[in-house]
């Protein structure tokens, strides 16, 4: 009897030690993904590379569809909100309002990708101007229909986000989009691509061409991939470097 009355204990005691040495998260993730259509893959392919890479550097990610949920209650929680292709639309004016007030007051930080851009009038939405504003005043207005891959240089070196990359590297597979003017006079372009090298090549291009870069305007650490078509693109070591390094400075960490 003794015996089982010491074994009780002593799983007891293991247990209370578990919960009272479990490590917390370094902090929490918030991931607005856009679900279906020709981004699928690419969404799919990435929210499993952050599964991994959040259990290897102990964050916390809550994955979210849409904009419901969201006011500055809510974004309290979250040290980093990553826009995982979701476009400048169909948000709620309730959660317009308690992101811009993130951004601007840097309650936390911002990493985007691709469709985040997608700026204009599209699907009965007007367009965001503040978002346009925050993307250094532009306006969608093209993009390679067919995949391409490009090369990509690294402008700004010494910036967390391209560390541990090499000069230049290549995309593969994505679709690159053009718009109506330039945002390097209003942003940090951290890096950009050459046109000449898509494969196959296009005849759609827009010149000097940012690809990658940061509005150092507002308070909250934020940077924006162009990148972020297919899934491809989870096999490229250049990319995940860059989406590591981006969520890891954006937090703060």
């Amino acid at each position: 009897m003794r015996y089982f009355k010491l074994v009780s204990v002593i799983m007891v005691f293991m247990t209370f030690s578990a919960g009272a040495f479990a490590k917390e998260p370094a902090f929490k993730a918030l991931v607005l993904t856009e679900r279906g259509g020709l981004h699928e893959g690419f969404v799919v392919a990435a929210l499993d590379w952050l599964q991994s890479f959040a259990a290897k550097n102990n964050f916390e990610i809550t994955v979210i569809n849409d904009t419901k949920a969201i006011d500055a209650a809510y974004l309290s929680k979250y040290k980093l909100f990553i826009q995982l292709n979701y476009p400048p639309y169909t948000w709620t004016d309730q959660a317009k309002s308690a992101f811009e007030k993130y951004i601007e007051q840097g309650r936390g930080g911002w990493v985007g990708f691709h469709h985040a851009t997608l700026l204009g009038e599209f699907d009965g939405y007007p367009m965001w101007d503040w978002f346009s504003g925050f993307m250094g005043g532009i306006r969608f207005k093209s993009y390679i229909a067919g995949l391409a891959s490009g090369k990509v240089y690294v402008e700004a070196k010494d910036h967390p986000v391209m560390k541990g990359l090499p000069a230049s590297f290549i995309i593969p597979d994505d679709e690159w989009y053009t718009f109506d003017k330039n945002p390097r006079a209003q942003v940090k372009v951290l890096a950009n691509v050459d046109e000449s090298s898509y494969q196959p090549a296009s005849a759609i291009k827009m010149g000097d061409h940012p690809v990658i870069w940061s509005n150092e305007k507002m308070k909250a650490r934020n940077v924006y991939f162009l990148i972020g078509h297919h899934a491809n693109l989870l096999k490229s070591n250049e990319f995940k470097t860059m989406f590591g390094n981006a969520i890891l400075w954006a937090s703060g960490q």
